[in-house]
């Protein structure tokens, strides 16, 4: 068995889905589990009819609106018979929406969240599924919530390995092609949860740790893995191979073809990954395997945009020691903020953050009770594996730098926005 993983780029519109069938025909495609996105920006929209539902907005129909347009275009283009049972099966997913919410009772914006989002991989499943029939693949639709089990923590939950691993044995047919939603989980009260951003490719692991899949494909709209996103920089090359370690490295540090916990679960069995173009999918693209070395070998770079620097002193001057550290971080760690860089003096401590959960300003007031606190909103953190000279001279350029470190293998720069 094979895992393949479409994401919303490769399923945007009704040409994207049609493709999704040329890359099958291109390559060998049975046994294979495939675990879709939702279609393009539909996220984002999703996220807007949250944005419209908690804040009881006039704008909330309309947001529900273009959802519905946004999909019926989709379905236009790619069924003749307008009469055919998708049309009424997408209504109904978009009606059981708006019927959860009308009920909904929480205020909780997580909870809402996840259970609005998932809509959006049930929907472009629903329509790949029925189009891979219509065209002769025959397939099973799976929901990838009555297998993949996790904990109560909305937006990011972890997985329950056993339960998962038990469901999928049960439920996941090892032959023919199985359809799938990414990014999307339930907990054991049966609530939707979501396993974070981009977390498709980390269900795309998930399934294959758990079917003992003898590789992993993710397709995407690049040729593969570059040394850097061609949207921010130029002349990018393509990585024909990594290892698993460099991979998590450049996951770590921001680098967004590969999710950050997709690369466990496939290490600890061995599984090969495969990123490769849905554009050209005969070409080679970059494999991620145990042990190879990076080639072809030269600098890689990352950029996160919309991180928060924040620098701590003791008000008293006295050093900052272990137990301070240690009770910085718990506090990290209670509102959600991830470190993707840390410096620190004597009497000082820096971090670089992540604040994907809004909650910094939260986290302030418990600060500044025990800390002299300054700290920078909307800066950049760059990042470059494998740097030399010309690397940092190049990054470097006309940036106003607030603060950078190094170490053996990554060059790592804070800027202004």
């Amino acid at each position: 068995m094979r895992v393949f993983k479409f994401g919303g780029a490769s399923v945007k519109d009704a040409k994207a889905v049609k493709n999704v069938v040329h890359v099958l025909q291109t390559v060998e495609y049975s046994d294979i589990v495939i675990i879709v996105s939702a279609m393009g920006k539909i996220t984002n929209a999703l996220e807007t009819v949250v944005e419209h539902y908690l804040n009881k907005s006039d704008q909330f129909k309309d947001a529900i609106d273009f959802i519905r347009k946004y999909h019926q275009g989709v379905l236009t283009d790619l069924f003749v018979n307008k009469h055919h049972p998708i049309f009424d099966k997408i209504d109904s997913l978009i009606l059981d929406m708006e019927t959860m919410l009308s009920r909904n009772k929480s205020n909780q914006y997580d909870y809402v969240y996840d259970q609005t989002v998932c809509y959006g991989e049930l929907i472009s499943t629903t329509i790949i599924s029925e189009y891979l029939s219509e065209n002769g693949y025959s397939n099973e639709l799976l929901d990838a919530r009555d297998v993949i089990k996790t904990n109560d923590v909305y937006r990011d939950a972890i997985v329950d390995w056993e339960i998962t691993q038990k469901s999928i044995d049960t439920v996941v047919n090892k032959k023919g092609l199985t359809i799938t939603q990414g990014f999307i989980a339930s907990n054991s009260n049966n609530f939707t949860t979501t396993l974070g951003r981009e977390g498709s490719d980390y269900t795309a692991g998930i399934f294959a740790y758990c079917t003992n899949a003898v590789s992993v494909t993710i397709w995407k709209d690049v040729p593969g893995v570059l040394n850097g996103d061609p949207r921010v920089f130029e002349n990018t090359k393509l990585l024909s191979q990594i290892s698993y370690e460099e991979a998590i490295e450049l996951a770590f540090y921001g680098a967004s073809v590969i999710h950050p916990k997709t690369l466990q679960p496939l290490q600890r069995k061995e599984i090969p990954l495969y990123v490769k173009s849905f554009i050209n999918p005969k070409n080679e693209g970059t494999s991620v395997k145990k042990g190879q070395r990076l080639v072809p070998y030269l600098p890689c770079y990352i950029i996160k945009n919309d991180q928060i620097l924040l620098s701590l002193s003791s008000l008293d001057f006295s050093f900052i020691v272990e137990e301070n550290v240690s009770e910085v971080f718990a506090l990290f760690h209670k509102y959600h903020l991830k470190v993707d860089l840390i410096q620190n003096s004597a009497i000082s401590f820096s971090v670089c953050l992540d604040d994907k959960f809004n909650n910094f300003d939260e986290l302030l007031i418990h600060l500044k009770a025990k800390f002299s606190v300054k700290y920078q909103k909307k800066v950049s953190l760059f990042t470059i594996r494998h740097f030399n000279k010309e690397a940092i001279l190049f990054l470097e350029e006309n940036k106003d730098i607030l603060l950078k470190q190094s170490t053996k293998e990554t060059y790592q720069m804070v800027v202004k926005q």
